[in-house]
């Protein structure tokens, strides 16, 4: 019986890869930006799957990017330190001593665990803030804000270097002003602003809420920009998931094919989205 069954699972997974070959061949040589949110980035079991799957996607012809967050880390770092923390619109303030808190984190601890395990998984990571070989330059976002900024413009030609090199670049978002001045990004904004740079396939924001929800609150699987906008209007898509359509209809109008919202929390997310028919989340098109 135990025999039995072990031949079943075997045939089942030679099926789904046999499955996932028009999969394979569609994304062979495409680029696809992956925004990791601090939410996602659950334990180290899911940090090491997330890894292998990426790993897998460009041992198969995909070149991927990875932009992460770290709010959940940067508040612990501040409650530590005692520093204050405030929120305007749903955005932090940051003043001089919370960017330096913010560099810290995400450069340091959260931007070094993911690089840390793809190596463990034999790919090539590689740790970038936006402020690496001027990556992204920012403009102030809001003087309300502080030292937080928007992207003006992306150097995509590091980015290229490493991917011929076969390398995977893992990308703190962070940026440099004019000025010299060091700026904080919002995660979801500096993924949209590189994937549209790069003109990339793909652009899956994992978060931690599996797709855009209907009236009813059923997940839509498939959406347009336009069905995006009237939703939005209607008051169907509020709150939290604004600032992820917002950024998905600015990627897709930058040049980006398609935007995936999904839950980065549940197992192999990203290999279900690009490699089975089912997909996984809330698949935007410009049309």
């Amino acid at each position: 019986m135990k025999k039995r069954q072990m031949n079943r699972d075997w045939i089942a997974t030679a099926r789904t890869l046999s499955e996932a070959l028009p999969y394979l061949q569609r994304y062979d040589g495409s680029i696809v930006v992956i925004k990791l949110g601090g939410n996602a980035m659950g334990s180290d079991e899911a940090m090491d799957t997330f890894a292998r799957d990426v790993v897998l996607m460009q041992q198969v012809g995909v070149n991927p990017v990875i932009v992460h967050g770290g709010g959940p880390m940067i508040n612990q770092m501040l409650d530590k330190l005692d520093i204050k923390s405030d929120f305007v619109g749903g955005k932090r303030v940051t003043d001089e001593a919370t960017i330096e808190v913010v560099e810290m984190v995400l450069s340091g601890r959260v931007n070094k665990r993911i690089v840390q395990a793809i190596n463990a998984q034999g790919g090539k990571g590689v740790g970038l803030s936006g402020k690496d070989a001027s990556l992204i330059t920012c403009d102030p976002a809001d003087p309300a804000l502080g030292l937080v900024g928007n992207p003006s413009e992306i150097n995509t030609s590091i980015l290229h270097t490493l991917f011929n090199d076969d390398a995977i670049p893992v990308i703190a978002p962070l940026g440099a002003g004019r000025n010299g001045e060091t700026f904080n990004i919002n995660g979801d904004t500096a993924a949209g602003a590189i994937a549209a740079a790069l003109k990339a396939d793909r652009l899956l924001l994992l978060t931690d809420i599996d797709g855009v929800r209907d009236e009813s609150g059923e997940v839509v699987t498939e959406l347009t920009a336009d069905q995006i906008r009237q939703m939005t209007r209607e008051g169907t898509i509020s709150g939290g998931m604004i600032p992820k359509t917002e950024t998905a209809l600015a990627a897709i109008d930058g040049g980006v094919r398609a935007v995936v919202i999904l839950d980065g929390r549940a197992p192999n997310a990203v290999l279900l989205e690009l490699y089975t028919e089912h997909g996984a989340g809330s698949l935007i098109r410009p049309r």
